[in-house]
């Protein structure tokens, strides 16, 4: 036996045609009336309450903080900048220390991490309590 002699086991079953008038009798296999046997019937899912309640639980779509924020931690600022410097989100943006979000320069928020020895002036900048505490304690200041 050779490829090209291969049949299939069972033939395929035709696909009944329906509602094309001849022997099929008054309701062409449809049964009678009501939506199922009209054209284009559309039935409302039985879950349609479900989909419409989806979109207004908290978890479908859920952002829990803004995706246009840039964090930058305390021993960045230490590492790249020298006493008596202010920062703000133009200056880290040059400096390398934050990426451009979208095409455009993000909000900044300072957090508490590493330690901090030099005096830095912030401004324009987010920034967390213990980080600020930090700052000001090295002899910077915050706006």
């Amino acid at each position: 036996m050779q490829i090209h002699e291969l049949r299939p086991k069972h033939k395929l079953e035709k696909r009944k045609r329906i509602g094309r008038g001849g022997k099929k009798g008054t309701f062409s296999g449809r049964g009678s009336k009501g939506q199922s046997a009209r054209a284009g019937r559309r039935f409302v899912p039985a879950i349609r309450s479900l989909i419409k309640r989806y979109p207004k639980l908290r978890g479908y779509r859920f952002k829990s903080f803004s995706q246009d924020l840039a964090l930058v931690n305390v021993e960045i600022l230490e590492k790249k900048f020298t006493a008596g410097e202010t920062i703000n989100p133009k200056i880290l943006l040059e400096k390398k220390a934050i990426r451009r979000i979208n095409g455009r320069t993000p909000k900044v928020k300072i957090l508490a991490k590493g330690e901090i020895k030099k005096a830095l002036n912030v401004e324009g900048c987010l920034i967390s309590k213990t980080a600020q505490e930090k700052i000001e304690k090295a002899g910077g200041t915050v706006k």
